[in-house]
């Protein structure tokens, strides 16, 4: 039974795909309600998730063999996928009913695809966490693809598809390497194997945990395995979009640490070297190339290639046993993917409402946006800010938990790095303000923009958690800290 309660939340998502699609085939009289069912259960999963979280006692264990771990650091990722969904519902309302009529599949993709990003936080063996990667990157690439009346729509989700089946394969490999070398596919089996490990059989485990990363990589777009990203972004739906620049993203980083930690703790030392190169590109590939973009989603593409650089400080500044405090490196990779699941998602709900209205990703198309609608320009700011990391924002705090991770375990060029790009990011940040605030509003374009309420909710919520996770940033820091669970033995 305790171990069913802990399941209620993925049992509540997995259902509700059930649920629309069941309605979905009921008629068109019934399919008005399609976004509504899925956004109650994407509600109701988040809300099943925070009781579990604040009020059962969570324990640490394993389920059906060792494949599953029951743990507060699995939680976190059960909140973080609801929201997740909850969040990009919101944004789809509006814009699905303009763009197809096939509402039930793509909000059953949605909620599956989330359902997905759980599964894989609570995966503990190699099996399971491939089971759990392949079902999101196929709810992906459908989504990607989902317009399929418009070419880049197609041309993204095919483009994603090769390297993702590519991205798959060296991973599979790399599982199965660890597999000869230990004899067991479960994480912490395969830990308490490599102590003892024969020094010969040492040279299997180092192409092993390349061939990880280059998988890892792919799920959080970090460079040099980022070349689907730009293109997937700027073709597929909007809302999808916001999907992939946060939650593909979340789900890296949960396997990430989970597989590195609890597997490989004792190779610590050749994968912070691996993911130190990952971190140093992502960084400044993703804000060089972003500087000279004129689309919107390609932008914000770019920039969260950026981020996966930034949040890869933390797992580097890991140190083996240290979560005591708010600079243990980890507490700030789950702090800033909160931060960046406000500030990203509340930024694709002004780039959702825009397009709506005018049909346009270009950045010069933003020109007196705060004549139009004050309300999408004044919370733009605030989450470009964020993005950037300026003082009162959730991106400030996100920032300063993994620099401060990297300055306590003496990684100063790493930090150096980091910060230098942050500075540089300000530069298309804050074009993107001035084309909002300072460009003049050509005549036939000074029509106003009327929100949804779907809309409005979404870029309120989102504006609200960036300002609270900046001012009042210690209970969700606190959250963060109590969520990491089985990752500490």
């Amino acid at each position: 039974m305790q171990t069913f309660i802990f399941l209620l939340p993925q049992l509540i998502l997995f259902l509700s795909v059930v649920l629309v699609f069941s309605v979905d085939l009921m008629g068109s009289k019934e399919k008005k309600w399609l976004p509504y069912l899925a956004l109650a259960g994407a509600l109701l999963s988040l809300a099943v998730s925070i009781f579990l979280f604040g009020w059962v006692d969570i324990g640490e264990k394993s389920v059906l063999g060792g494949m599953l771990a029951l743990d507060s650091f699995s939680l976190f990722f059960q909140i973080f996928a609801s929201l997740v969904a909850t969040m990009v519902i919101l944004l789809s309302m509006a814009y699905m009913e303009l763009k197809s009529p096939y509402q039930g599949e793509f909000y059953s993709f949605i909620l599956l695809a989330c359902f997905s990003i759980s599964l894989l936080a609570l995966s503990s063996d190699l099996v399971m966490v491939f089971i759990a990667f392949e079902l999101l990157s196929i709810s992906s690439y459908i989504l990607t693809g989902f317009l399929r009346k418009d070419p880049r729509s197609s041309e993204a989700a095919i483009k994603y598809f090769l390297y993702g089946s590519m991205a798959s394969a060296m991973m599979l490999y790399g599982m199965s390497l660890l597999y000869g070398a230990t004899s067991s596919t479960n994480l912490v089996e395969i830990a308490r194997e490599l102590a003892g490990v024969d020094q010969g059989l040492k040279w299997v485990i180092y192409p092993a945990i390349v061939m990880l990363v280059v998988g890892f990589g792919f799920k959080t777009a970090s460079a040099p395995f980022h070349q689907w990203s730009p293109d997937a972004y700027e073709g597929a739906p909007t809302p999808v979009t916001a999907f992939l620049a946060v939650g593909s993203i979340g789900a890296g980083f949960a396997i990430i640490v989970r597989v590195m930690l609890t597997a490989l703790p004792d190779f610590q030392i050749n994968w912070v070297a691996i993911l130190t190169g990952l971190s140093i590109v992502s960084m400044t590939l993703g804000n060089f190339v972003a500087i000279s973009q004129k689309n919107i989603k390609r932008l914000l593409a770019y920039s969260g290639i950026a981020h996966a650089g930034y949040i890869m400080i933390g797992v580097i500044s890991w140190e083996s046993g240290v979560f005591d405090t708010v600079f243990d490196g980890i507490s700030g990779v789950l702090v800033y993917l909160l931060v960046y699941l406000a500030a990203n998602l509340g930024a694709f709900a002004v780039v959702v409402a825009f397009e709506n209205k005018t049909g346009s990703n270009q950045i010069e198309d933003y020109a007196g946006l705060i004549k139009r609608s004050p309300l999408l320009a004044g919370a733009m700011v605030v989450f470009l800010l964020s993005l950037i990391g300026i003082p009162g924002t959730g991106g400030f705090v996100g920032k300063l938990l993994v620099f401060g991770a990297a300055l306590r375990v003496e990684y100063y060029f790493l930090a150096l790095i980091a910060i230098i790009n942050s500075v540089v990011a300000g530069f298309y940040y804050l074009n993107v303000i001035r084309y909002m605030f300072f460009q003049p509003l050509d005549e036939p374009d000074r029509e106003g923009i009327e929100l949804p309420v779907s809309l409005s909710t979404a870029v309120i919520i989102a504006c609200v958690f960036t300002l609270l996770m900046g001012i009042l940033a210690q209970p969700f820091i606190q959250f963060v800290q109590s969520s990491l669970g089985l990752v500490t033995s």
